[in-house]
Order: structure tokens, then sequence, then C-alpha cells
């Protein structure tokens, strides 16, 4: 299943910043970063549930907030672009 992530972290202190860092490296393990703040990752339900119990234990739960929005099966449908991108098809063979 494609899964939209989204957040938000409060980077006002030195923790805050360094939770930023965490939940980016996170979202990176699992998919790729579209814009500052928003990654696409394609999962599985066992996947999903490991990554969202990872970033439930970075975030401060009364500073920072996460989205996740499902996209389903058929998700390059529902996706449009407009403008610069530099994402690859997540969906498509890796070469490495």
């Amino acid at each position: 299943m494609m899964v939209l992530i989204t957040y938000d972290v409060d980077t006002l202190s030195s923790s805050g910043k360094k939770r930023l860092r965490n939940v980016a490296n996170a979202c990176k393990d699992y998919g790729q970063r579209v814009q500052n703040s928003v990654f696409e990752c394609l999962l599985t339900e066992s996947q999903f549930l490991v990554l969202r119990a990872r970033l439930e234990s970075i975030i401060d739960l009364n500073l920072d907030s996460i989205r996740f929005y499902f996209l389903g099966k058929n998700w390059e449908r529902r996706v449009e672009k407009m403008g610069k991108t530099t994402s690859f098809d997540i969906s498509g063979d890796l070469i490495i």
C-alpha cells in the first residue's frame, strides 16, 4: 500500500532538532522524500506497523505531529504532480 507520511516537529529546542532528524531518517528507511516533511512509502501492513511504532517512539506527542495518508493500491491514479520533481518510480526496479 502507498502511504504518504507528513510530519511537523517542534524544532525550537536541540532535542526537537534531533527528533526531526530521527523522524526523517526513519522515513528514509521506508520510502522517498518528495518534499521537506513529506515521504511516499510503499509498505506492507507489517512494515507500516513497524514504522508507525518507530515514529511514535521518536516524537514528543505533546509537541509534534505525524499524519499518515493511505492512498491504497491504485495510488498512481490518485497522485498528480506539477512542477519540479526529483522523485523516482517507487514501485519500479531499483538498480544500484
